[in-house]
């Protein structure tokens, strides 16, 4: 399997990718804290299928952090210029967990209906997850203890702010990804994570895969179901004994159905 290792400049953003295969496009989008690396896997056995882009998002692997906190706009951005410079002006989509938001985002757009064919989403994340009693505490603390800091003259309330987010009591009400990042990339987390994209399902057209998990605790599999029945076109397949990386934990199966629905989507009722 030959792989071409490249860069993509997104507004002088070096965003380093890999390149394998042949046939039609396929963009592999991966999750939050991962990279393209962990997604080759999946390349192994789709090249023959498709030409598989696997790029490293701004922040992640050998891509740079964005130059200013993002959203998941800005992600989706990146991607339609990726796809318009590099992958020829349209592919289909593979999305895991992050990645699923930028591909939810993408395929609402306008732009999406152009660009996007097929889309795959695994442990997809988007919707708003069921919230514990412990969340809310950590949320109403966190509301107290910023509440002073409103209270200063603009010209002082970020620097007081910013001092606030570096404290360990602030950090120990985050997550435990919050709790890992820093800069650019934690700001660029908080705005990712907070918008949900229910109202985006009721735009998007595209034939949708949505394959999870059935042991998923970081994207639960209530949420692929949330995701088919907001989508036209969605169909949610179950994968038994696995987890969030379904494609790892199953990979065989997971490899039969992506390639079933890439080629024939009615196949995937059979695989």
């Amino acid at each position: 399997m030959d792989i071409e290792t490249a860069t993509f400049f997104y507004h002088k953003l070096p965003v380093r990718y890999y390149k394998c295969g042949s046939g039609p496009p396929l963009l592999i989008l991966h999750g939050w804290g991962s990279n393209a690396d962990v997604m080759m896997p999946l390349v192994s056995k789709l090249s023959d299928l498709r030409t598989c882009y696997v790029p490293d998002l701004p922040g992640f692997g050998e891509t740079p952090p964005p130059p200013e906190p993002w959203t998941v706009d800005d992600y989706v951005d990146l991607a339609e210029q990726f796809v318009t410079e590099i992958a020829g002006g349209r592919a289909d989509i593979l999305a895991h967990s992050f990645g699923g938001r930028i591909a939810l985002k993408w395929c609402s757009r306008e732009s999406g209906k152009e660009q996007a064919g097929k889309v795959v989403i695994t442990g997809g994340a988007g919707m708003k997850p069921r919230r514990t009693f412990a969340f809310y505490c950590r949320k109403y603390t966190a509301k107290l203890l910023k509440a002073p800091f409103m209270l200063l003259p603009a010209a002082h309330r970020e620097k007081a702010l910013d001092w606030m987010r570096g404290t360990g009591i602030w950090k120990s009400l985050g997550s435990s990804e919050y709790r890992q990042l820093d800069g650019v990339m934690r700001q660029t987390f908080v705005r990712t994570v907070s918008e949900h994209l229910e109202f985006c399902l009721q735009k998007i057209s595209h034939d949708i895969l949505l394959l999870w998990g059935k042991e998923d605790g970081a994207t639960p599999v209530y949420q692929g179901a949330r995701m088919e029945n907001g989508l036209h076109n969605g169909a949610l397949v179950v994968i038994d004994h696995a987890g969030h990386y379904a494609f790892l934990d199953q990979p065989d199966r997971f490899i039969r159905i992506v390639r079933a629905f890439l080629k024939h989507t009615d196949e995937i009722i059979g695989s």
